[in-house]
């Protein structure tokens, strides 16, 4: 007698790790379809946080999953109730296993679709924890990944037209079991003490509550935005760059030393970049603000007041250093919808005429070549020196539509405007050189 309670014959629900993980798995698909409904082709910054967020439950979905199907096989099923008809019997058993393949072939899809992406966006599991691409894909020659992101997508949606029909199926079955059927009962095998025949069992209540929270979520969850801009830079030193300018010395008798004045520099100074040093970037997506910045770059300065027709001025950026405060945005700049950095690593900004404008206010006529496409550029800017160090400030626009910036969707100009602002600001100290005469 013992024995014959533990004989599977006996059971008549699935067991609680089962049960939960039936639960879990199916709410969190309801909240992806409302999800997905809710962003479809949205390249806003919401889109954005809904795709990211629809990433992370999707890979939870897929672990889930993968977790249920590996007990499925080592803890069977409890017996389909007696008086079950054969062909219900097939048709709870495909409409089963079709299920398995849909709760593990929808997020592998996907998962299928973010590695053959263009863009290389990298997944964050809520925000929080790294997931990978799948290994290989991402190295692929570009028509070859073209063919994996178009099957990931075909895939992914026959299959979420398919888990339409399978949950219809499902749920119709069930409550053909529960309400009219009361002699072979189905949902207490899932929903453990339902009476069959009862029209408004509680648990037949919560489960209808349950599916539609998990659908109210994925329709009004608001997810935060990527960061408007990057963290600060490393704090500049307490005291100012550029030293007070040094009061006018007491007249004194001229000695046969100070008769002598010192040689002028008349030509042009080579100037280093020194730290607090920046070259910043602003825009806008959909509206919300996006602040960036590089933060590697150099510049060859060869400069002086005086000797504007000598002066030049060459700045090279490293197009990958570009960071906005959002690590999964920032790693898309540097592909071809933007940056094109694989192939176009740097962008150079050279100037080799200078406009005076006023006491300490200038021009610098120049041009930019980005994405292997040159256009002039103009940099008005303020300039001060003080001995041998000088502050530059300087802002700017230019058209990044010019230069092939923003490919695909980003093409038209109504989420990211065509204007993107510049600002630089640089602290310089002199190298020593210079004309002397």
């Amino acid at each position: 007698m013992t024995a014959a309670r533990f004989e599977p014959v006996g059971r008549t629900r699935y067991a609680t790790g089962a049960i939960l993980l039936h639960w879990i798995i199916a709410l969190a698909i309801v909240a992806q379809v409302s999800l997905a409904w809710r962003f479809g082709d949205d390249h806003s910054p919401t889109g954005f946080a809904l795709t990211q967020l629809h990433k992370s439950i999707g890979i939870t979905v897929l672990l889930l999953s993968v977790v249920r199907l590996a007990w499925r096989l080592f803890n069977p099923p409890p017996p389909e109730p007696v008086g079950l008809a054969t062909a219900e019997k097939i048709a709870s058993s495909v409409v089963h296993w079709a299920f398995y393949i849909i709760m593990i072939g929808m997020p592998l899809t996907g998962w299928i679709m973010v590695s053959a992406s263009k863009t290389q966006i990298p997944t964050l599991l809520f925000g929080v924890v790294p997931w990978p691409n799948i290994p290989g894909i991402g190295d692929l020659a570009p028509a070859a990944k073209h063919a994996w992101s178009k099957f990931g997508h075909q895939s992914h949606s026959a299959l979420a037209w398919g888990f339409y029909g399978l949950f219809v199926l499902h749920v119709a079955g069930a409550l053909k079991h529960q309400f009219f059927d009361r002699e072979t009962p189905i949902l207490s095998r899932m929903a453990p003490g339902a009476v069959p025949g009862r029209w408004f069992d509680p648990r037949l209540l919560l489960i209808a509550l349950a599916v539609l929270g998990a659908f109210a979520f994925g329709k009004f969850v608001n997810p935060p935005h990527p960061a408007s801009g990057p963290p600060p830079a490393e704090a500049a030193p307490a005291q100012a760059f550029l030293p007070e300018t040094p009061a006018a010395p007491a007249a004194a008798e001229p000695t046969a030393a100070a008769a002598t004045p010192a040689p002028a520099v008349t030509g042009p100074v080579a100037w280093k970049v020194a730290p607090g040093s920046s070259l910043n970037f602003e825009t806008k997506w959909s509206g919300d603000p996006v602040k960036g910045r590089f933060d590697s770059w150099k510049a060859e300065i060869l400069f002086g007041p005086d000797a504007l027709d000598k002066s030049k001025v060459t700045v090279t950026i490293d197009m990958t250093s570009a960071k906005t405060g959002d690590e999964q945005r920032d790693a898309s700049l540097p592909s071809g919808d933007w940056f094109d950095a694989a192939t176009h690593p740097k962008a150079v900004f050279t100037a080799t005429k200078f406009e005076k404008k006023g006491e300490g206010a200038y021009v610098a006529h120049g041009t930019l070549e980005m994405r292997g496409v040159k256009k002039p550029l103009d940099l008005p800017f303020k300039l001060k020196i003080v001995g041998d160090k000088a502050q530059m400030s300087g802002e700017t626009s230019l058209d990044r539509t010019l230069f092939g910036v923003g490919q695909g969707e980003f093409t038209a100009t109504d989420q990211v405007p065509a204007k993107v602002a510049i600002r630089v600001q640089v602290n310089a100290q002199t190298t020593g050189t210079g004309d002397k005469r």
